[in-house]
């Protein structure tokens, strides 16, 4: 990959719409906080934030310490470094759909001489298509623009095809920014290197040498005071659709002809159109919803779904997904891939698990299971990546009678190159200012994933038995593990 930082330009205005909701202050701006503390923001790039509430530009760099002084950091907090950070913040109150508030924009962009300016839409998906038409009536919308558009983009195909059409309108494709921060986590990266930058997997990488592929997007927290808005999406729009297949693509896609963003993308799409298409048969049988109950949370005792705020006492919102899924090509066809994701769960972690095939015959005793070769690549809560083999065993009893023991080979991207490892929202807003798409999302794509979800959404509209409960704190319903059950499989907490 080439380095983001030498593509940045000299000068650039950053405007994010929406600029005290939870999304800029807990993760963007915190994102380009350790971009700038990092040497990544090189030039006299501006910020602004436009929000209804009323502030000066002093007020809300004030809110904005405020809240990231409290937040969690793995290196300490700067307090110099945020007061030289916040120096390039400037704030603008006004109603998001009003064309007064745009042109207001439009005047503080043409006040400056950006060679760049992006559009980050940290807003409520509601508002998507009114502001990109506020802003094109604007004049924002020349070359120089980049408009950023945050998931979930609609709750349906229909929903994500009219908003996508509306940005359409007034921008082109090559200016629209569809962000899975994902796609931005070392992690995720490093697959692709491990892949397509050794010799060593990718021969490996196919049917005839891997068992199944297990993806865990897993979170400890509940919904944290956004009942409302998660009751209006759930855990397959909130995850399964966006961040789950792309992981997938990532895992599954052909090698690339080149690192450009459209030979990147175009592998992806091929992933997506290869997803064999449910029935609603294989809804009962493949996908597992459910939904959380009280239970205990790291020693701590936390309500159930249903006594959360805003949400309502007879919803059947699923706060956990699981699937089975395959990939109808010639390298994938007939392998097993299992996801899951789900609010509440027994940790909070993001895995890959690659499980090769086990051996036909083992010499030894204490022959290796079916488990014992697999590629464990961890996204959170740290970026690892650790290879898990058989070796004959150092204990002297266990080694004079022969026998093998597990261990792993393990690659610490902290441990490896320092603390200062570049974070997804960090990566990804300096891919913004650059104008690189290739960790974005293209429409074909999206569209594509939506595509598939549909049979799912709509299986449950037709049949709308409530989710399978689970305990907080536990891996999901029981159903869960009786899916992998039936073909012999676990979970990766089991093995």
């Amino acid at each position: 990959m080439h380095d983001e930082a030498d593509q940045i330009p000299e000068r650039y205005d950053l405007i994010f719409f929406g600029g005290t909701g939870d999304l800029t202050w807990r993760k963007l701006m915190p994102g380009l906080y350790q971009a700038f503390r990092h040497g990544g923001l090189p030039g006299t790039g501006r910020v602004l934030a436009v929000a209804r509430s009323e502030m000066d530009d002093d007020g809300y760099r004030a809110w904005l310490r405020e809240k990231m002084t409290a937040s969690q950091w793995d290196e300490p907090f700067d307090a110099q470094v945020f007061e030289a950070f916040a120096a390039r913040i400037q704030y603008l109150a006004g109603d998001l759909a009003e064309a007064d508030t745009h042109a207001r924009v439009a005047r503080w962009v043409a006040g400056g001489d950006a060679q760049a300016v992006v559009l980050y839409l940290a807003t409520a998906p509601s508002l998507f298509e009114i502001i990109a038409r506020r802003v094109a009536e604007a004049g924002l919308n020349d070359e120089r623009v980049r408009i950023v558009l945050e998931k979930p983009l609609g709750r349906n195909l229909d929903g994500a095809t009219r908003i996508n059409a509306t940005v359409r309108e007034h921008f082109a494709e090559h200016q629209i920014f569809r962000i899975d921060h994902y796609l931005g986590k070392q992690s995720v990266q490093n697959l692709m290197a491990l892949r397509f930058g050794n010799t060593l997997f990718e021969p490996l990488w196919r049917r005839e040498w891997i068992d199944s592929v297990q993806i865990t997007l897993a979170e400890d927290l509940g919904v944290e005071g956004r009942g409302g808005y998660y009751d209006q999406s759930g855990a397959l729009r909130d995850m399964v659709q966006n961040h789950l297949l792309q992981l997938l693509c990532m895992v599954a896609m052909e090698p690339p002809v080149s690192n450009r963003a459209d030979d990147i993308r175009d592998e992806k799409l091929k992933v997506l159109r290869a997803l064999r298409p449910y029935q609603p048969t294989d809804v009962s049988r493949f996908v597992v919803r459910g939904q959380y109950r009280e239970g205990s949370v790291r020693g701590k005792v936390v309500p159930g779904y249903l006594e959360e705020e805003g949400v309502p006492r007879d919803s059947h919102t699923e706060t956990f997904v699981a699937l089975r899924c395959e990939i109808e090509n010639w390298r994938w066809a007939g392998i097993p891939f299992y996801l899951r994701t789900g609010k509440r769960l027994g940790a909070r972690c993001a895995q890959i698990v690659v499980n090769f095939r086990p051996l036909p015959h083992s010499i030894f005793e204490g022959a290796a299971n079916r488990y014992s070769n697999r590629l464990v690549i961890s996204l959170q809560p740290e970026d690892t990546i650790s290879l898990h083999l058989m070796a004959k065993a150092s204990n002297r009893a266990r080694a004079e009678q022969g026998r093998l023991a597990p261990v792993a080979l393990d690659l610490d991207f902290r441990e490896t190159f320092g603390a200062q490892t570049i974070e997804g929202y960090e990566r990804l807003l300096r891919k913004l200012i650059a104008g690189r798409l290739d960790l974005f999302v293209r429409l074909d794509e999206q569209l594509a994933a939506w595509e598939w979800v549909m049979p799912i959404l709509d299986t449950w509209a037709q049949y709308p038995d409530p989710p399978r409960p689970y305990n907080a704190g536990t891996w999901g319903p029981s159903a869960s593990a009786t899916m992998l059950a039936r073909e012999q499989a676990l979970w990766p907490e089991e093995i």
